[in-house]
């Protein structure tokens, strides 16, 4: 039996913290799983010796400064983790192991908004399929990770937002999915889902601190805090598309009038440009012709960064992070949007904190969610039941 403080007990807590520093990095050398874990390097040496002897964790000879060192990473036998992401018109759905590989990876369109029936039917077939595509039994799934274009209320586990998907009203997702297909589902918004994939995989890596933008068809955004996604006591943190920018300006679908979002969004934006032209352009269209030289187009992306960069000010001013990530279609716009979102923090955040920011483009398109919705697993799943289903029960000889 394991007391507190006993030799077992402090042994079963360092296997835990090893797993999790390597969990959350898909991979580290023994050196940095000691500097990122407090533990001596002969303890960190000891415990990849048995994870690896369990099955728990792969070792393979790499490099670091120069010099030889032994990479670490949770093996591709530990289980497997599913990402699915429902956006406004489309349904992506990603397989990955524990070390952060990606196995196999489908999108297809879909209505989202119209049927939550119907997007949950297509996403457990597409979540099948993708597992038998990888040969990898079904029972090896360790959870699911689940994104919708919305917040999420943190204590009835629904969309807080029923104007955002009306079709999914009284839904609760992770009641839904993990019904289907029996493993435990996670569930975020897709901006925070955003703000996790490029973290892990993305422009985020090597900060603790960040905001990932994303502008769609709405404006939202996640906060990364010292390494962990920052939602709030209401599940609504990093609502930055609803930050007054006009008072007298145009009535946003939350009631307020001159919210970022009604400068910034596609359903405002696109309307600027039809009488030059025409019907049946999307934002994606648009950044293609700013990209070739289209004056009005350029117009447009120009400023919608700087209200975008009015918003980022803000959060500097309040939350001082060190980067923000622009995501979306808007992202493939590069400086056309990113110089004006410079521009507006520059002069409207305080000057130590746009010193020390950089803005950068996504680095994973629109791939951010389904990858953050792995992270997402990742980051919510117990080191214990991980160790329990490799590691066999066992007193340790050492700490």
């Amino acid at each position: 039996m394991e007391t507190p403080g006993s030799q077992t007990s402090l042994h079963r807590a360092n296997l835990e913290r090893v797993v999790r520093a390597v969990r959350m990095a898909g991979s580290l050398t023994q050196a940095e799983i000691a500097r990122s874990t407090g533990l001596s390097a002969a303890t960190v040496s000891n415990i990849v010796r048995e994870l690896k002897d369990g099955g728990t964790v792969e070792v393979t000879p790499t490099s670091a400064g120069g010099r030889r060192a032994r990479s670490v990473s949770l093996s591709g036998d530990a289980g497997i983790v599913i990402g699915v992401d429902f956006g406004h018109t489309h349904l992506r759905v990603a397989v990955g192991n524990l070390a952060h590989q990606v196995l196999a990876e489908e999108s297809e369109p879909l209505d989202v908004d119209a049927s939550s029936a119907e997007g949950f039917d297509r996403a457990e077939v597409l979540v099948k399929r993708l597992i038998e595509a990888t040969g990898i039994g079904p029972d090896k799934v360790i959870g699911i990770g689940l994104g919708v274009p919305g917040p999420i209320d943190v204590e009835s586990g629904t969309l807080g937002s029923t104007s955002i998907l009306p079709g999914w009203t009284g839904i609760n997702p992770s009641e839904e999915l993990s019904g289907r297909l029996g493993v435990p589902v996670y569930v975020d918004n897709d901006a925070n889902l955003g703000a996790l994939g490029e973290l892990v995989w993305g422009s985020g890596r090597g900060v603790k601190d960040l905001a990932y933008i994303k502008v769609a068809s709405g404006v939202g955004a996640g906060l990364v805090i010292d390494g962990n996604i920052y939602r709030g006591p209401g599940g609504t943190a990093g609502e930055i598309g609803h930050i007054t920018l006009d008072e007298s300006g145009p009535v946003c679908r939350c009631g307020n009038r001159g919210c970022l979002e009604t400068f910034t969004a596609a359903r405002y934006v696109l309307p600027l440009l039809q009488p030059s032209h025409g019907p049946g352009l999307t934002m994606e269209r648009v950044v293609q012709l700013a990209r070739e030289g289209d004056p009005g187009c350029r117009r447009v992306i120009g400023d919608v960064g700087r209200h975008i960069g009015s918003g980022v000010a803000n959060l500097c001013n309040l939350l001082n992070p060190s980067r923000v990530v622009l995501g979306g279609s808007l992202a493939e716009a590069g400086e056309l949007v990113l110089g004006p979102i410079r521009d507006s923090v520059s002069r409207y955040a305080i000057p130590s904190a746009a010193r020390q920011l950089s803005v950068l483009p996504g680095a994973l398109g629109g791939r951010a969610e389904v990858l953050g919705a792995l992270a997402l697993v990742l980051s919510e799943m117990g080191d214990s039941t991980l160790l329990e289903s490799t590691l066999p029960a066992a007193t340790p000889a050492f700490t």
